[in-house]
């Protein structure tokens, strides 16, 4: 079963995460992670302009095509920015497409690196409690000669700064770095026939980049298609191979392997392929 889901806007978007900076960012984003992804995701059903309804009705903006709309729920998905109803279907349309799970996937990593990019800040209350349970809570006082206070007001306000640098700096010194970027790569030459492909995958980006280095495009009336199989044995479709390169965004592992298979038009009806696998590869590391 093929599952379709309908994404609001990036201005309705913006409106739900007032606030965030963000989300405008991501619509950018939206529009260059899917300008290679045009031939992986087949047209939604629109209805007509202010019928409401559930998601499968609700009509796309005009200026996103499906891919970019695709793209755009997966961000708010991942966000958390869905209504519940709208995020259980999904949730649910993850799990049996494989292109809209990756997609998912990769919005997880590039979301995650956002917490790299901000260093962690102690909360406004931090340091009263601090002081308060070193020395307990100020008893009322009377009035003492402003020599005092003054000196009292220095010493306070040098403890203060020594306990915030302190907490700077256990704060920056104990956040772990940000791992290296992990690059996989896989060589896919067929035996029987003159045909290689090499896919490299930049998991700093969660982009699969798929090239034909020897062979021509698949026979009229057919096409390639691109699977991944985990240690189940049980292979997913990741999407077409139509031209000389394809970028795709996936979460991809070492150890997994790539396949290729000859499918009708427009790929396998089933979930597995039904036409001959060319060419099949482990994912290693560069």
């Amino acid at each position: 079963m093929f599952w379709r889901i309908g994404t609001r806007s990036c201005r309705r978007s913006a409106g739900r995460l007032s606030g965030r900076t963000f989300l405008s960012g991501a619509c950018r984003t939206v529009r260059r992670a899917t300008q290679y992804n045009a031939d992986m995701v087949a047209s939604q059903p629109v209805a007509p302009e202010g019928v409401s309804g559930p998601m499968t009705d609700q009509t796309p903006p005009e200026e996103f095509g499906p891919e970019e709309q695709d793209e755009l729920l997966a961000a708010e998905y991942v966000l958390g920015t869905l209504p519940a109803e709208d995020r259980r279907l999904a949730r649910d349309r993850a799990e049996v497409d494989g292109v809209f799970a990756g997609r998912v996937r990769a919005w997880e990593i590039r979301l995650g690196t956002m917490n790299d990019a901000y260093e962690a800040m102690p909360p406004p209350d931090l340091m009263p409690q601090i002081e308060e349970r070193l020395f307990g809570k100020p008893a009322e006082a009377a009035p003492a000669p402003r020599s005092r206070w003054f000196s009292w007001g220095l010493r306070g306000g040098a403890f203060a700064t020594v306990m915030i640098a302190a907490i700077v700096f256990f704060v920056v010194t104990l956040s772990p770095p940000a791992p290296a970027p992990v690059i996989l790569q896989a060589d896919l030459a067929a035996e029987d026939v003159d045909l290689r492909f090499a896919a490299r995958w930049d998991g700093s980006a969660g982009l699969l980049e798929v090239t034909r280095a020897v062979g021509t495009d698949a026979p009229q009336g057919q096409d390639y298609e691109l699977w991944v199989i985990d240690d189940t044995g049980v292979p997913r479709s990741l999407g077409l191979l139509r031209d000389p390169v394809t970028q795709l965004q996936t979460v991809l592992t070492s150890g997994l392997t790539l396949a290729i298979s000859l499918e009708p038009e427009g790929g396998s009806p089933e979930e597995t392929p039904t036409g001959p696998v060319l060419a099949a590869a482990p994912l290693d590391e560069a």
